[in-house]
């Protein structure tokens, strides 16, 4: 009687917790954050509608321009997010061994979450990796070539939101130090023709992410252009 009154009680905390980290109090921030800026320009957001990480890259190219230059550049598209992959991570961060493709959240601009991610682990597992998200925006021009436009960022490792208390990822606060990283790791394998700055999210310097994380930035985005394939 005394095991199953424990079992029924732990049960109903991770209930409880499981539906304040993951319901009630991202909709409460939601609202909040809203406020605070409901323009909300060159920034992503979670599923939820908490702000996210801002948009710091971009590519022009097709997508199998896209596909070949960060296979050259030694990037894994990332593994669908799902309940088997999700457990796989987490063996990944526990048992400290690699997961070179495995999966990121999703996070939602332009109306969507993202088209593509990519990501290249650095250290033994998954809770430190470079990681892109990339939007197809608009076909550039006459030969079919896409705009992307995408959210850098570095994973320091695995813990939980300062805001929501749900599990996640931790980024390092500079992220133009990750957009920069991202455009030279491409250039090197010898992907990219050009490069050109657009006014981004702005300057920031007390930015916060959706797990609560701080970041700083100079609101430039760095957009590379893809060789042609052929």
């Amino acid at each position: 009687m005394r095991k199953r009154t424990f079992i029924t009680g732990v049960a109903a905390l991770v209930a409880a917790y499981w539906i304040a980290a993951y319901w009630i109090i991202p909709a409460l921030w939601a609202r909040y954050e809203l406020r605070l800026d409901p323009d909300r320009v060159m920034l992503t957001a979670t599923p939820q509608g908490i702000p996210g990480d801002p948009v710091n890259v971009g590519l022009v190219g097709s997508e199998e321009e896209v596909l070949r230059a960060f296979n050259e550049a030694a990037w894994n598209p990332a593994d669908p997010v799902t309940l088997a992959s999700g457990i796989k991570i987490g063996l990944s961060v526990v048992l400290d061994r690699p997961y070179k493709d495995a999966p990121i959240s999703p996070l939602i601009y332009d109306g969507r979450k993202q088209d593509l991610a990519f990501e290249k682990q650095e250290g033994a597992s998954a809770d430190r990796r470079h990681h892109v998200r990339l939007w197809r925006i608009a076909e550039a021009t006459a030969d079919g070539r896409t705009l992307w436009l995408g959210s850098a960022s570095f994973d320091r490792g695995v813990g939980v939101s300062h805001d929501t208390g749900q599990i996640t990822h931790h980024i390092s606060p500079d992220v133009d130090a990750e957009r920069d990283y991202l455009i030279g790791n491409l250039d090197k394998a010898g992907a990219i023709e050009d490069s050109f700055t657009i006014p981004g999210r702005g300057p920031t310097w007390e930015g916060r992410n959706g797990g609560g994380d701080l970041y700083f930035t100079d609101g430039m985005a760095l957009i590379g252009i893809l060789k042609p394939t052929g």
